[in-house]
């Protein structure tokens, strides 16, 4: 990190906008880490596809599926390969704190831009919001580099509006990745969009949150590189087209990727996405191979489904 502690707000909203990616891990067959496989992918989503930043060892990514040293060793693969060419926001998140600060500091020390912490689980608690302050603030308290907030589903609730503006107020946090409905993601913007940066993963709405919200960054999933080919980028050209105004124009290309959005929509198994989602990369010629346990992998009429849906979905190869 290149910036103070006291600077990571000023610094993310310098430093992150347009397209940012959540990789997956690449395995090979013997199940682990394609490190070789996972170089291709990055050199290709920041040197072909212009992606502006990547999201390394999330949820997408596996992480719960991987070793400390693994996950640490994805962290050092990403801030080699991408600095000076793109930024990275690594994943630290974990249930035990001393773990989460462990990563933290390893991301500091590896050349990491920012790291982002998924909200707890915390069985048993009905009333959150001191427990998630004091929570990102113990974090804060020790580390430097800026840190993200997530707040998803899965967690078993969701980090209310308020609490995230609240946290927002600790000197490191300066964004947030919030898969929360629109209404809530709308009202932290408006209470903390001038402190920290709020998006979401989902691809169908970022045109309509840069046009209505005024939104600089998509903080992110894997539709960078899933609908999107070095010939072919519209994603991309839409985003440029809505920071520059011209939102019907943007709506059109957006809207053209439908077909894509589809194809991907309609054949993932609802107990497969992660499986899905590297066999789909495996089409487009990156690397993505099998899942770890307790993921499932395709089967073979699955990824023939897929396949045929791929290739006539009109993305341009």
């Amino acid at each position: 990190m290149d910036y103070a502690k006291h600077e990571a707000k000023a610094h993310a909203r310098e430093t992150m906008r347009g397209i940012w990616a959540a990789a997956l891990t690449p395995f090979d067959s013997d199940l682990r880490v394609d490190e070789a496989g996972l170089r291709a992918n990055i050199r290709h989503w920041i040197g072909d596809l212009g992606i502006a930043g990547l999201f390394m060892a999330g949820k997408q990514g596996e992480f719960w599926a991987l070793s400390l040293d693994e996950r640490k060793r994805l962290m050092t693969i990403a801030a080699e390969e991408c600095r000076g060419r793109a930024g990275t926001i690594m994943s630290i998140s974990d249930q035990s704190v001393s773990t989460v600060l462990e990563l933290g500091r390893h991301a500091e020390a590896c050349g990491a831009d920012y790291v982002v912490v998924h909200a707890p689980m915390l069985s048993f608690c009905h009333d959150r919001d001191e427990i998630l302050y004091e929570y990102y603030k113990y974090l804060c308290d020790r580390l430097d580099i800026g840190i993200a907030m997530w707040s998803h589903p899965d967690a078993g609730y969701l980090m209310e509006p308020e609490t995230c503006a609240r946290i927002a107020e600790l000197p490191n946090i300066m964004a947030i990745k919030y898969s929360v409905p629109r209404e809530m993601y709308a009202r932290l913007t408006r209470l903390a969009g001038d402190k920290i940066l709020v998006s979401t993963s989902r691809e169908d709405d970022w045109l309509d949150n840069i046009e209505a919200l005024g939104w600089q960054l998509y903080l992110c999933s894997s539709p960078p590189y899933q609908l999107q080919t070095k010939a072919d980028q519209r994603m991309n050209e839409y985003t440029e087209l809505a920071f520059a105004g011209r939102f019907a124009e943007a709506r059109r290309v957006r809207d053209s990727l439908e077909p894509v959005r589809a194809a991907i929509r309609d054949t993932k198994p609802g107990s497969k996405p992660t499986a899905h989602g590297k066999y789909w990369q495996d089409l487009l010629g990156q690397v993505g191979g099998p899942v770890r346990h307790p993921m499932l992998n395709l089967t073979e009429a699955e990824k023939d489904a897929t396949r045929a849906a791929f290739e006539g979905c009109g993305l341009r190869l």
